[in-house]
């Protein structure tokens, strides 16, 4: 039988990355984002296409039910503001918490009940080294940290069930998400980079797709750094 993964996230970036990986390995790939435009496996009949704006944390229930089973969920989608600590309208606060906390709490919640029946099944969270070391934009490295936290959460209350959850916290990666870093952050923090340089969505994704497919389930509530030696610990 055809393995499924959720992607959210899964049109662009890291996601786009992940989406490859696990079509490479046969998966069927159901992609969230709120836009596909050239969107490259638009045709491609293993990839299903939901458009969904996941800020709407009411209506996961339902959309989850309507998908069937779901072998692996990968919560890649989330947001950067950078805007400053003490001019961040509370609308954009909000948006932050839903998008990059409450949706994924939703979506693990509801796939969840399926894998926990089958007791089987995998779910991978994308954080960043931002909910490690702090960030400029707070409310981001606030909703980093968190997402860490629900892992290990998750992953006690889900106990021996079959269900393994995991996390990776990247430094920062050759996306669209760099164009809102200034040019002299960016530059500093290459300084303190093994390689002198960012990781590449490949990367990423491979480290979660590995977690998605053939991790070894004793590895489970945890998360991997990705930072190229620029937070050794």
């Amino acid at each position: 039988m055809q393995k499924v993964v959720l992607v959210t996230g899964g049109n662009k970036g890291i996601g786009l990355e992940v989406t490859r990986y696990f079509l490479e390995r046969h998966y069927k790939v159901i992609a969230i984002a709120r836009d596909f435009g050239d969107f490259e496996f638009d045709r491609n009949t293993d990839v299903k296409i939901i458009e969904y704006d996941l800020s709407n944390i009411i209506g996961i229930p339902k959309l989850i039910a309507q998908l069937g089973r779901i072998d692996t969920l990968v919560n890649n989608a989330g947001v950067m503001l950078s805007l400053p600590y003490d001019n961040y309208p509370q609308e954009k606060v909000e948006n932050i918490l839903k998008l990059n906390i409450e949706s994924p709490v939703a979506l693990i919640r509801e796939v969840s009940k399926q894998m926990v029946k089958n007791k089987s099944g995998r779910i991978v969270n994308n954080a960043s080294i931002a909910g490690q070391i702090g960030h400029p934009d707070i409310w981001y490295g606030i909703t980093k940290a968190g997402l860490i936290n629900v892992t290990k959460s998750f992953s006690k209350i889900f106990g021996a069930q079959g269900v393994i959850i995991n996390a990776v916290a990247a430094s920062p990666v050759e996306t669209e998400m760099l164009n809102v870093i200034p040019e002299e952050r960016k530059a500093a923090f290459k300084k303190t980079l093994i390689t002198g340089r960012f990781a590449t969505p490949t990367e990423i994704a491979e480290t979660i797709g590995w977690f998605g497919t053939v991790s070894p389930e004793y590895i489970n509530g945890t998360c991997i750094d990705i930072n190229n030696g620029s937070f050794p610990r």
